[in-house]
């Protein structure tokens, strides 16, 4: 079986290993154009031209899906799968283009969390529980007929960063169980239940300054969700912080409004949420290295009755 990867970022490439390792023929790889990076503006290669690479296989980069040359390029390559992996979105000319059509991997449990940020937003919305899906691709994104799922348990105070690496490696499973179903005849792809479709769009800088009148566990779920990026943030005397781990503490407040730290020590810090104080684990000043709040409070001051906002 022909197949063509088209994936960009590092949750995919544990998908594209996997297809090699199982002695698939992936004859090529489609992937973002190199972009310029950090403070020399070097161009960067995304992981998955990396990785592709280094196991000699083509790599495509087209800046436009649409570009006749690139669909050529793709229809000469005669492929009998394509498997999509955290790319963009493919227009008709090129999905149908293979024998047995298009599938996609989506860090979710569809049609819940269609979108850019699954994984971001089924911890900010609170889940126990994700998973992962493989879909065939129709123009409607993240729509397709579901051909396999596995489901995942989210930890309590499990992050983004954490559950993203543990879904990568289940749905490279997942991708190759797909794949081999797809080469035996044996998909039965069903349709998706739109009356439990739920969105999940891209998540801007913007959205991510804390509010500390929300409860300690929805705070706890923004941040851990947002964690490590785009990362949730707030201000103490105009200077930025941001913060990546948060612990629930069962503490409750009375007559504290949200933001104030109401107890610090050399090792903890405490801020008041709309029910009870949250203790800030680990965090960065603006321009800073990422810390554990006892080293962070051995350099900054940060104070009892101050406020966060």
């Amino acid at each position: 079986m022909r197949i063509i990867f088209m994936g960009t970022p590092e949750f995919a490439i544990p998908s594209l290993k996997i297809l090699l390792e199982n002695q698939y023929e992936v004859t090529a790889a489609v992937t973002a154009p190199d972009k310029p990076r950090g403070r020399g503006q070097r161009l960067s290669s995304p992981p998955v031209k990396e990785f592709a690479s280094k196991h000699s296989l083509a790599v495509f980069q087209p800046l436009s899906l649409k570009d006749k040359e690139f669909v050529n390029q793709i229809v000469q390559l005669s492929p009998d799968l394509i498997a999509v992996v955290a790319f963009r979105i493919l227009p008709r000319e090129v999905f149908e283009i293979p024998r047995y059509g298009s599938f996609n991997l989506h860090a979710s449990l569809l049609p819940k969390y269609r979108g850019a940020a699954p994984i971001n937003w089924a911890i900010i919305k609170g889940e126990k529980e994700t998973g992962v899906t493989t879909f065939l691709l129709q123009e409607k994104v993240d729509t397709g007929s579901i051909i396999l799922q596995a489901r995942v348990k989210i930890g309590e105070d499990e992050t983004a960063g954490e559950l993203h690496d543990r879904l990568a490696a289940v749905g490279a499973e997942i991708v190759l169980q797909t794949v081999r179903l797809i080469e035996l005849g044996k998909a039965k792809p069903h349709a998706q239940d739109e009356s439990l479709a739920s969105p999940a769009p891209k998540i801007h800088r913007e959205m991510c300054r804390i509010d500390w009148a929300k409860t300690a566990q929805e705070v706890h779920n923004f941040v851990r969700g947002l964690s490590p990026d785009p990362c949730a943030f707030t201000f103490h005397n105009g200077k930025l912080l941001n913060i990546y781990r948060t612990k629930k503490t069962g503490v409750k407040v009375h007559e504290a409004s949200p933001g104030l730290v109401v107890s610090k020590t050399d090792k903890e810090l405490q801020v008041v949420t709309e029910d009870e104080a949250l203790a800030i684990e680990e965090l960065q000043q603006g321009g800073k290295k990422r810390m554990q709040i006892e080293e962070f409070l051995r350099g900054y001051r940060l104070d009892r009755g101050n406020r966060l906002g």
